[in-house]
């Protein structure tokens, strides 16, 4: 079964997200056809759609409620 978001999707960041969250495909019209420059448009979208699904793939972090360090600081030098 394929998942398609057809939500009034309105930017490529818009379409990063629903990609990241393991979508199928997002359904584009209006934020295209109603661009500056539609191919130029088109063309930032399926930049951000792969870019999205590549993420997703890659197994994108999940939020945290706290911050936690990746670089390792016991043992290393504080500078205050």
């Amino acid at each position: 079964m394929s998942l398609i978001v057809d939500a009034g999707i309105g930017r490529p960041s818009h379409a990063i997200a629903v990609m990241e969250l393991g979508f199928d495909a997002v359904l584009l019209d209006t934020a295209v056809a109603g661009a500056g420059d539609p191919a130029a448009m088109a063309a930032a979208f399926a930049a951000a759609i792969a870019a999205g699904k590549q993420a997703f793939d890659a197994g994108v972090l999940e939020p945290r409620d706290m911050a936690v360090p990746s670089t390792p600081v016991i043992g290393k030098a504080v500078f205050t």
